[in-house]
């Protein structure tokens, strides 16, 4: 194939990849946090690899939010619950919600234990199902009916229950329009707010092919990656605007301003 022939091919992929990625809206009543007068101030972040690589995702928000213009409102604190290669349906979050015990205390400062105030210690929970589960033929129904089961859980125990929809595989673009879908759908079907990280890897990839998302597995993600799933969280749960957030996780500057700006776009363009 010549490298014209291949150059044109990859164009016209992109072309499609970002259409696709725009035609992705949510059903109305699919509640939307950001731009809400009380994000949450604490989170749990309930999943498995997609969640822990690269130092963990809970981490790079929380230093998003500390070198965040708007301190005040992107304040929280976060815990990270994720089991390898883990389904929605692994999770025993029932257990995960007694009182005093995940949560309890904190490191802070100097290494110094903080002891938080007894009681419910989340606001919100943020769930996800395997990287393939919500649309594989099997585990569709699963993914639906511990979707529910979850979040009437969370609810019960004071807790907003949220969706973390996850991307395509790398070799797969065709993934993401039907985890889009599925993740859209528990929401809606949950009354829960959906994080459209999948929709953002979509828009970058179209927007820079040549930018990895993705470790060699193309699965995972890369750096790149879990700062652009970082980058919206801010924008969807916290509502703060992550473009020229100083924080830029080791990234270019250059890299790093094309992710926040990626992911205040898929937010904007999902919630609408």
């Amino acid at each position: 194939m010549s490298p014209t022939l291949t150059s044109r091919l990859a164009a016209a992929a992109a072309v499609l990849l970002l259409s696709a990625c725009a035609s992705v809206m949510p059903v109305p009543d699919v509640p939307q946090r950001a731009g809400t007068a009380n994000p949450p101030r604490s989170i749990l972040y309930v999943g498995n690899s997609f969640m822990y690589y690269n130092n963990s995702l809970h981490g790079h928000v929380g230093l998003l939010a500390r070198a965040s213009a708007d301190k005040e409102r992107a304040a929280h604190r976060s815990t990270s619950l994720t089991i390898s290669g883990s389904g929605i349906d692994w999770h025993d979050v029932a257990a995960y919600m007694k009182p005093d015990q995940i949560g309890r205390y904190s490191f802070v400062g100097d290494n110094e234990i903080r002891f938080n105030p007894p009681g419910r210690q989340f606001d919100a929970a943020m769930l996800m199902d395997c990287s393939q589960c919500p649309v594989h033929p099997q585990l569709r129904p699963v993914f639906f009916e511990y979707a529910k089961k979850h979040s009437d859980t969370l609810r019960r125990n004071g807790v907003e229950p949220m969706f973390l929809m996850t991307w395509a595989y790398k070799d797969k673009p065709e993934m993401t329009q039907g985890l889009a879908d599925a993740y859209t759908e528990a929401g809606r079907l949950n009354r829960a707010h959906v994080i459209p990280a999948g929709l953002a890897f979509a828009r970058s990839i179209a927007k820079r092919p040549e930018l990895d998302l993705y470790v060699p597995d193309k699965r995972h993600p890369s750096v790149a990656g879990t700062y652009l799933t970082a980058c919206t969280v801010l924008a969807s749960v916290l509502g703060v605007n992550p473009v020229g957030n100083p924080y830029t996780a080791g990234l270019d500057p250059a890299v790093a301003r094309h992710l926040q700006e990626t992911a205040w776009e898929t937010v904007q363009a999902y919630r609408r």
